[in-house]
């Protein structure tokens, strides 16, 4: 048996008086998500348990059957495995963005989504002017990086790792003196940042960037932290083995943590101009020999971070025509499968940020009974008899065909 399992990263949102009271995925193109709606059964689940962020890490945990009450410890880590940093119990891992900062306030959680390139000399300026023995600062992918600070001992790095600090994308346009970190621990971050926008201010990268009327990395912004954590292998708990497909690391090191082989799309970026027909046409390939595949792709969400409707229905159509269609019409006449197609969360293009709304997902294959619905959208869903209260059981449902 192969299982597959297709996510459009924050493709659900809300109704906009824009689009007439519907969601960017009421209107977009859903060929290949209704065609497998009306071969499959359509239901809701909640990804983010009740009192958690509605983060991308949270939600993808559940998705692949981890109970983040359990098993989550923070972002960094995840991060940290997948670019290769080994972390001790003493380390606090912290994504490190490049932002924008003007007059205050946030302008850009991504400094114009900074290309890599770019982003790993301000980086490694970053690291060569306020890095220690203590703290290291690593290059990721465009504006995504990493931050690890070694503490004196395993019990001040789990208080560290409960700083209170604001994921950037959560405050653009906001104020960043009400919106630092807090807590125990938080004045060694709030200096590194203060001191970054200095060493930043005139640095020849965001001289040029100025230039051509892009917005400058002018400021790192520490968040997401967190320590090691303890999960078990996916194969001990579901049997299967198999492969992860994602451009950003945070997906790719669950992916490391649990066992799965994480399979590099080249082309593959993260953003609009990702190589979606690869990630389908790679997650094809890898069921020759795996019985598994995760196929994560980031452009819906980056959109709605954006503000942007136009680019988020045109990332929803890419990813059903390109990523759901390729994988679809090699499979759908097959007897050996099973499907699933979901968000991870919302991310409403109102609000620019995640929320912690039910979200749509739908399976078909073998095994599962067809219900009547016919359209892959949040409205649908909330009619389903087939509801998740809890986001971790989505896995068991594709694999043991159980609620």
């Amino acid at each position: 048996m192969k299982y597959i399992v297709l996510v459009g990263d924050g493709m659900s949102g809300r109704p906009l008086d824009e689009l007439n009271g519907r969601t960017t995925l009421e209107v977009a193109d859903r060929k290949y998500m209704d065609e497998i709606v009306k071969k499959g059964r359509l239901g809701i689940a909640t990804t983010i348990p009740k009192g958690m962020t509605p983060a991308s890490d949270v939600a993808n945990l559940s998705i692949l059957g981890y109970d983040p009450k359990k098993y989550y410890s923070g972002r960094g880590p995840l991060e940290a495995v997948n670019i290769g940093v080994s972390l001790s119990e003493k380390d606090v891992a912290f994504r490190c963005n490049v932002v924008t900062q003007t007059g205050g306030k946030m302008v850009d959680y991504s400094a114009g989504h900074i290309t890599t390139k770019e982003a790993k000399i301000i980086i490694e300026e970053i690291n060569k002017k306020l890095g220690t023995n203590k703290i290291k600062f690593y290059p990721g992918m465009s504006y995504r990086h990493l931050m690890v600070l070694e503490t004196a001992s395993r019990e001040e790095a789990i208080k560290i790792s409960k700083l209170k600090c604001m994921p950037p994308h959560d405050i653009i346009g906001k104020g960043i003196s009400k919106n630092l970190p807090q807590g125990e621990g938080k004045d060694i971050l709030i200096d590194l940042m203060n001191k970054s926008k200095e060493i930043l201010a005139g640095h020849n990268i965001n001289k040029v960037r100025i230039d051509l009327g892009e917005n400058p990395a002018n400021s790192i912004w520490l968040w997401g932290q967190g320590i090691m954590p303890d999960m078990p292998l996916f194969k001990e708990l579901y049997g299967v083995t198999g492969s992860i497909i994602s451009a950003v690391d945070l997906i790719k090191g669950i992916g490391k943590i649990v066992g799965l082989d994480v399979i590099e799309v080249p082309g593959a970026t993260g953003y609009y101009d990702t190589n979606f027909k690869g990630k389908g046409e790679y997650a094809v390939k890898s069921l020759e020999k795996g019985d598994f595949v995760f196929v994560h792709v980031e452009a819906a969400d980056e959109a709605g971070h954006n503000g942007d409707i136009r680019a988020k229905i045109t990332a929803i159509e890419n990813f059903d025509k390109f990523v759901v269609g390729t994988i679809w019409e090699e499979f759908k006449d097959r007897k050996d499968f099973r499907i699933m197609v979901l968000p991870d969360h919302a991310t409403p293009i109102a609000l620019r940020t995640h929320t912690t709304d039910p979200i749509p997902f739908v399976i078909a294959g073998v095994g599962v009974e067809v219900d009547t619905a016919c359209v892959f959208t949040e409205q649908a869903a909330k009619s389903s008899t087939l509801v998740l209260g809890e986001g971790h059981l989505l896995m068991k449902n594709l694999i043991q065909g159980t609620e």
